[in-house]
């Protein structure tokens, strides 16, 4: 029997798990509407990582849309959150030996990035979150939401957060903290792609039901410093692109270059995005990533720089047809923890933004009328009604498509469709299903080619825990492991025997090994001190065997200026 324990508690009106731009955009705009009306109104935003910001990974290209709403006077401040403009918009298709550029305008508008900025979104994250501070917004980094809290009735009734020093086997150690219950009239789950406690309330309450499953891809990024007078630089240059070096036949990616300057420096963002559904689990996204750098249309932008930042996340990218149910009893979801990225575009802070504002409208509204804990309807109904939901909308067959036949032939074929729905409203196709969840997809490692990766140079590419050591990660050494295998004998009997271990190759951190020692079966080694937080493992298991929890407060990456 559990032994219960006791926590004091904290009433707010509306508490925030996760400090990232859907959870801070709730939080400004519930405040803004409160202090306009002149009312006290109670909010906090607990945040994992050891600062805001410190979680924060994007490419980014940051459509202003919902911060242009959010805060209209930001372009005039003189500490703004995002400086560079986008000038100059690629879109090229590679092959191993060369490139093709695409006929941008054949693309709609909205496909354009002009009017967009580039730069760093953890820092737009702490600017976000000094905005909220000084709005009166109580806000508590370094500490993780670990449980939910439920009412009698089976109603969200807030979380349990800050709890710390238990040791490994489970003991108390000196510094041992309960944590405290944080109660909320209503509760917004903003924990971005793959949430913890966003998983246990989605199956409580069943979001998914009528809902596809959430599609996801794994997005590796490096932020390289170049020289002032590097002859490639550009401020504000914006290429993507798709083909090489991930392959149909082992699955689906593309990469993303940008170049900004920001404190009298000048940087290019760098990654890659292999969508999670692939097949061949000897494919490595990590060795894909660092195979792209060579391409002569990506190496000439970084010869001559170096590398500053390195860091991995989960994206999801099932678009409108994985949107699960919005509002519960108690609660919300809000941002990447429900899946507002709209793919082709590759974009979803605006959305993630406008979420937040829309759902801290409705509970503020709720909270007027002296209501609490009960169904926010009416954020429901606002996003159907939003321009979120239009974005979504216009490419809700992108994904399919690209599932289905391939990048460069689903992007074709989604074109058109694109464009009906964005001048008429309806496309030429109906809306197609994700058929099945990323995880069903692998196949056996004797059904697949085995991929054979180049040793990285040390200049443009680089081993994985070198890379590692650019996330400035840190936990705890004497903490449980927050990678939960539910069933060891499974992991061994599938994982590793038919699938040939592909945690070794997906995960982008050097989490996980599999040790074989003379004479013994083989070991599943878990390096829980290298977890960067992506949370590829939790959707990429093939049986679902790993779940990620929440580590102590304040563990994790620590990103500079991704």
């Amino acid at each position: 029997m559990t032994e219960a324990v006791e926590r004091e508690s904290m009433e707010f009106d509306l508490v925030i798990v996760g400090g990232g731009p859907a959870g801070l955009s709730a939080a400004i705009r519930a405040k803004q509407l409160a202090n306009e009306a002149g009312e006290e109104l109670e909010v906090v935003v607990l945040e994992k990582g050891g600062e805001i910001g410190a979680h924060i990974l994007s490419g980014v290209v940051l459509d202003p849309k919902a911060l242009d709403e959010l805060i209209p006077d930001w372009r005039d401040r003189d500490n703004k959150p995002i400086y560079t403009e986008v000038t100059a918009d690629k879109y090229k298709l590679l092959g191993p030996n060369g490139s093709m550029g695409m006929p941008t305008f054949g693309f709609p508008p909205f496909m354009h990035n002009h009017g967009c900025f580039t730069g760093s979104l953890a820092n737009v994250t702490r600017w976000l979150g000094e905005e909220a501070e000084n709005l009166g917004v109580q806000v508590f980094p370094g500490f993780a939401a670990s449980d939910v809290v439920y009412g009698e009735n089976g109603e969200v009734k807030g979380v349990v957060a800050g709890v710390m020093g238990i040791a490994a086997d489970g003991s108390h150690k000196g510094d041992y903290e309960p944590g405290m219950e944080l109660l909320g009239k209503y509760v917004f789950f903003a924990e971005g792609a793959r949430g913890s406690l966003t998983k246990q309330v989605k199956a409580k309450y069943d979001l998914e039901a009528d809902c596809d499953p959430q599609k996801y891809g794994i997005g590796l990024k490096e932020v390289w410093s170049v020289p002032a007078d590097h002859p490639e630089f550009s401020a504000g240059y914006v290429q993507h692109t798709f083909g090489w070096p991930v392959q149909d036949k082992d699955g689906n990616g593309g990469g993303f270059l940008y170049h900004f300057s920001e404190g009298g420096e000048n940087y290019v963002s760098v990654g890659y995005v292999v969508h999670l559904n692939y097949k061949n689990p000897w494919l490595s996204p990590y060795q894909e990533f660092q195979r792209y750098k060579h391409h002569q249309d990506i190496s000439k932008f970084l010869e001559g720089g170096k590398r500053v930042a390195y860091g991995a996340r989960a994206i999801t990218s099932g678009g409108v047809q994985s949107v699960p149910k919005l509002a519960f009893p108690g609660g919300a979801l809000i941002g990447c923890s429900a899946g507002f990225v709209n793919l082709p575009r590759i974009k979803g802070s605006h959305n993630a933004m406008k979420t937040g504002m829309l759902a801290a409208e409705a509970a503020v509204e709720a909270v007027r009328e002296g209501r609490q804990s009960d169904t926010l309807e009416a954020y429901e109904t606002a996003y159907k009604d939003s321009w979120v939901y239009k974005d979504l909308s216009q490419v809700r067959n992108s994904k399919p498509l690209i599932s289905r036949y391939g990048t460069l032939a689903g992007a074709a074929l989604s074109m058109p469709d694109m464009w009906l729905r964005y001048l008429f409203g309806f496309g030429y196709l109906p809306t197609l299903s994700h058929k099945k969840a990323d995880h069903e997809y692998l196949k056996p490692a004797d059904k697949c080619r085995k991929i054979e990766y180049p040793k990285p140079d040390g200049k443009l590419s680089f081993d994985k825990l070198t890379n590692v050591s650019f996330t400035n990660t840190n936990h705890a050494e004497d903490q449980p492991v927050h990678l939960i295998v539910k069933d060891m004998e499974l992991q061994k009997r599938s994982e590793h025997d038919v699938f040939a271990g592909p945690s070794e190759r997906y995960c982008p951190a050097g989490v996980y090994e599999w040790v074989e020692e003379d004479g013994k079966e083989p070991r599943f080694q878990i390096n829980a001190q290298n977890c960067i937080h992506c949370k590829t493992c939790d959707i990429k298991d093939p049986n679902q065997n790993i779940n990620w929890v929440t580590p102590e407060g304040g563990g994790g990456p620590a990103y500079p200026n991704m």
